[in-house]
Formats: C-alpha cells, sequence, structure tokens
C-alpha cells in the first residue's frame, strides 16, 4: 500500500505540461557553472597525470622485478631480478 503512495505521485508529476523557458539569469548561471566545473575537472586531471608520472619514475622499470611471492608466512616479496650476464642479450 506504502509503495503506490510513492508511485502515485510520480504519475501526477510526468502529466505536467512541459516546464516554463528558463530565465535569462539562470541560463547564464547554468552555463557558468559548466565552464567551472570544465576546468576545475581538466585541473584535477592535469595534476593526476603529474602524480602518475612521479609514481611511474619512482617505481623505475618493472621489468625489472619478479611477479610478486606470498611466503607460508603471509608475507609478500617482490624480488629484484638478476642482471642480464655478459652471454645474455637484452630485447
Amino acid at each position: 500500500m506504502a509503495a503506490t503512495l510513492v508511485i502515485a505521485p510520480a504519475g501526477v508529476w510526468a502529466q505536467d505540461d512541459a516546464p516554463p523557458p528558463a530565465s535569462p539569469e539562470l541560463s547564464e548561471g547554468a552555463e557558468m557553472l559548466s565552464e567551472g566545473m570544465k576546468l576545475l575537472l581538466r585541473g584535477l586531471l592535469a595534476e593526476s597525470a603529474e602524480g602518475w608520472s612521479k609514481l611511474v619514475d619512482w617505481l623505475d622499470d618493472l621489468s625489472q622485478y619478479e611477479p610478486p611471492e606470498r611466503l607460508p608466512n603471509g608475507d609478500i616479496i617482490i624480488r629484484r631480478k638478476p642482471p642480464p650476464g655478459p652471454d645474455e642479450t637484452e630485447i
């Protein structure tokens, strides 16, 4: 019974005519808000790109490490691969 009471008003609102046209002030405010959000997201993207670049530099080349290994006691270790010998060629 309660569900029908919640759904019923939604049907009444759906029958209304189209909303009145927005005022010029409202349109201008929405446009300014949209532009501000674009600037905010661009700034966050620029900062996150810089952060990822720093993280990649900090980690160095991941191909120098073996895959993570879990020990029986629960510890996880990541071993560095041994440097290539004189007879091994790098790809």
